[in-house]
């Protein structure tokens, strides 16, 4: 039951992104576009790059259809949520329609709100892992994921068309060192994992990965005295 979205036309869709001019991002599998709704709402509208239904896939449409099923479960503050998606075959297009968030993640903004940002993304993963049944796990959480409302609020994001096991492969090197450190756990482990990465960037203020060089080498120095991962599982152990 998709309790949390409704479905909207690709006209209303058409409308409110300017005739699909307003782009402001690519991701994994989709072009990302912003718009309004006649309401006043701000969205964000992914939309696939497949459009004929000749070269989308049963396996795609069913991970298509799956994410919807597992996004429409979560409404969390501290997530990107979704609020609405659009399927029509004439003419084809499959899309998701998230709310707005405004910021990426920086890692030059001050302590206090660093720690915030901290909270939020712990407080949403303990909703997804322990509020709802069964669990829902994000399995890609990085820093490329984290959105930031005007008073530093974070928001957990997962806008991509891949399957999830695709998702782990893909060509970015950032994303291959990323995978290439995960142990073989399960997906809800791998949120806790990756949450203790997050961590260990959020509050050295330096980015876990240099170009083609796996781990950056303030990033090991950081990790030596400061054990972040650990801390970061044991806070999430501790409820926090």
């Amino acid at each position: 039951m998709r309790k949390w979205v409704s479905k909207l036309n690709r006209a209303e869709l058409e409308t409110a992104c300017e005739d699909f001019s307003n782009i402001i991002d690519t991701l994994a599998g989709c072009i990302v576009y912003k718009g309004t709704l006649s309401s006043g709402v701000e969205i964000v509208v992914a939309s696939s790059l497949v459009t004929s239904s000749k070269d989308w896939s049963n396996n795609a449409e069913m991970s298509y259809q799956k994410k919807i099923d597992m996004l429409s479960r979560v409404n969390h503050k501290n997530f990107v949520n979704l609020i609405s998606y659009c399927e029509e075959d004439e003419p084809f297009n499959r899309m998701m329609v998230f709310e707005y968030a405004l910021n990426g993640i920086s890692l030059s903004i001050f302590l206090c709100a660093r720690m915030r940002i901290i909270m939020g993304i712990a407080y949403c993963l303990q909703y997804m892992h322990h509020d709802l049944n069964p669990p829902v796990a994000h399995s890609n959480l990085n820093s490329h994921n984290i959105f930031l409302t005007d008073d530093y609020a974070a928001k957990i994001a997962e806008i991509s068309f891949l399957p999830q096991d695709s998702s782990k492969s893909k060509s970015s090197s950032d994303n291959e060192s990323a995978y290439s450190t995960l142990p073989p756990l399960a997906d809800v482990e791998i949120d806790v994992y990756c949450f203790g990465i997050l961590l260990l960037e959020i509050i050295s203020g330096k980015h876990r990965y240099s170009k083609n060089k796996g781990l950056s080498k303030n990033c090991k120095s950081f990790m030596k005295s400061y054990t972040l991962i650990s801390l970061g599982i044991t806070l999430w152990l501790n409820n926090i």
